[in-house]
């Protein structure tokens, strides 16, 4: 199986226009629609102007911190194809995937095995689960030896800091890569660097 890719924190027109055209897209790119803390955040105003530019098959994926119906509201009619939530119960997704009619990429914030296990409670409502680091916006790292025991059954996302160099050992505990800071430059997204991810992915994609 491919190892797939998410960029995200996307902000700017000409980040995502590089990305979309890019040879060899991701096939999600996500943008921070509530957390106002990220310095990734963007407002509704941008939001909708960014998820009307044409995507091809790349999935937009909305990122909510424990959003409130004020929050889902506010962003229902833009064009994301999955929400990606934090700090959500089991019965607050269900009403939230019954309710909007998107896909959930549900958000796990790792520091034990314990964390790695909440899953379970997960696994027949989200699309997707991610399972992220404990920084949330300081794109901080944990140990990902710890998804090893998940079944192979879970659609995987992993993020937390990851490094380019780290992908070869992801691709080999996930299903999809999710980075952020390390394509950045002082806390702006750096093509080159984003150059450099997406050939990697290519290259990784091309061996296996």
């Amino acid at each position: 199986m491919k190892l797939q890719s998410k960029i995200c924190g996307v902000k700017d027109i000409k980040t995502l226009n590089y990305i979309i055209n890019h040879k060899y897209p991701p096939n999600f790119i996500g943008m921070i629609v509530n957390y106002k803390k990220s310095h990734r955040f963007i407002e509704n105003k941008k939001a909708k102007k960014l998820t009307n530019i044409k995507k091809n098959n790349i999935n937009y994926v909305a990122v909510l911190v424990a959003p409130t119906i004020k929050d889902l509201e506010k962003i229902k009619n833009l064009n994301f194809q999955y929400y990606q939530i934090y700090d959500q119960s089991p019965n607050q997704i269900k009403k939230i995937k019954k309710k909007y009619k998107k896909k959930i990429i549900l958000a796990l914030t790792i520091e034990s095995i314990d964390d790695v296990l909440k899953y379970k409670k997960y696994e027949n409502i989200a699309d997707i689960i991610l399972f992220d680091s404990k920084g949330y916006e300081k794109s901080k790292a944990y140990n990902h030896k710890l998804l090893l025991k998940i079944p192979k059954r879970i659609n995987k996302m992993v993020a937390g800091n990851i490094k380019i160099d780290q992908l070869e050992k992801i691709r080999k505990i996930a299903d999809i890569v999710d980075v952020s800071g390390s394509l950045e430059t002082n806390k702006v997204k750096d093509l080159n660097k984003i150059e450099n991810f997406l050939l990697k992915i290519k290259e990784i994609n091309e061996k296996n």
